[in-house]
């Protein structure tokens, strides 16, 4: 009987967010393709660097907005 040294494999994917940095929840949307493109645009003119952040960031100050 032969003994092996089994090493752990390596976990794949993005690493773990420290705590206060992860997200709360996910919220499944879906868009069209014209209003990604919309979006897209919208975004780089923006100070975000991804979409999700711009679209995040868009909807807080919506909510936040006097009415």
């Amino acid at each position: 009987m032969s003994t092996t040294n089994k090493t752990p494999a390596k976990k794949r994917g993005r690493p773990k967010l420290a705590k206060g940095e992860v997200k709360g929840r996910i919220v499944p949307v879906r868009f069209t393709d014209a209003e990604l493109k919309l979006f897209a645009k919208a975004m780089k003119t923006s100070e975000q660097n991804t979409l999700s952040g711009w679209i995040r960031q868009t909807l807080r100050e919506a909510a936040e907005a006097p009415s």
